[in-house]
């Protein structure tokens, strides 16, 4: 898995060199150039030169928690997951370094229920739509195309403005869905089951109500209605409660990890980088993900 790296600013850190390569050490061990290179494929960035950077600066603090593992005399045994994979001797250490020296309690009751009530509009279910549509298909790049679907899709939402109760009868004769055969009926829909644009169609719209324009998709374009709207509901507290506590619990153990890397980077002797606010990212010492 991979490590953090990146440290908090007002320790006495070397400023970096301008000139590359340069040399980066902590406390006199080298890390190479060949090993921040390999490093660098597990920091997706603007550019291989930022990608580099964090990659030494996760190196850095890697090297940090190995000899301070060292230096507290820990003897690490390697673990394996679930699928077989076994750490390595020294994502062993740097994993019991953070379980013996990294203190963060978890969150009591009252600051989950705090947690609760200050952020209530979260622990909301989503609402659910009941929806019907005609599609007049049209493929993404046939430019003619699409412009003929939608002149029809136009033409059928004025055909509704006249007739209103005759949406069942036009989606059989005229929608693209498989839905056709169910007078246009997509059932009930919630949020990410549909492509974006079409969702975001449906939270703007009345139940009983036409789209009074075809929403326009990778599909095609579509004339929406929308049959009823299911509002979502206050999900309660003891449900919610695992959920807060897991975050809450997290939270603080990230806090704690960034205190702690900036205390030992504060007392090290790190040439060739600055490291700006530590973060605790994913250190866990155990298999990369």
């Amino acid at each position: 898995m991979s490590t953090i790296a990146n440290t908090a600013s007002g320790c006495a850190v070397k400023p970096a060199i301008a000139v590359a390569p340069r040399r980066i050490a902590v406390n006199g061990v080298a890390i190479s150039r060949a090993d921040i290179a390999r490093e660098a494929q597990h920091h997706p960035a603007n550019s291989p030169a930022e990608a580099m950077e964090a990659a030494a600066r996760a190196l850095v603090v890697r090297e940090l928690l190995l000899q301070e593992g060292r230096v507290l005399g820990l003897v690490a045994v390697p673990a394996v997951d679930a699928e077989g994979r076994r750490e390595t001797d020294d994502e062993a250490l740097i994993r019991s370094v953070i379980e013996t020296q990294v203190d963060a309690t978890g969150p009591s009751d009252e600051e989950c229920l705090r947690y609760y009530d200050q952020n209530r509009p979260r622990f909301r279910s989503a609402p659910l739509y009941e929806v019907s549509h005609i599609l007049v298909a049209a493929a993404p790049d046939d430019k003619d195309g699409r412009g003929v679907a939608l002149a029809a899709a136009r033409a059928l939402c004025s055909d509704l403005i006249k007739r209103p109760d005759s949406f069942e009868e036009l989606a059989r004769a005229n929608s693209a869905c498989p839905s056709a055969q169910n007078s246009g009926n997509l059932g009930q829909i919630g949020p990410g089951q549909t492509v974006p644009e079409f969702e975001r169609a449906l939270s703007e719209m009345a139940p009983g109500h036409v789209h009074p324009d075809p929403v326009e998709s990778r599909y095609g374009f579509h004339v929406v209605r929308v049959n009823r709207k299911l509002d979502g509901r206050q999900i309660p507290y003891e449900l919610a409660k695992p959920r807060i506590s897991a975050w809450l619990a997290d939270r603080a153990r990230q806090t704690a990890l960034r205190r702690y890397l900036t205390q030992i980077a504060c007392r090290a002797d790190i040439d060739g980088i600055a490291l700006h606010g530590i973060d605790g990212g994913n250190v866990r010492g155990g298999v990369r993900q």
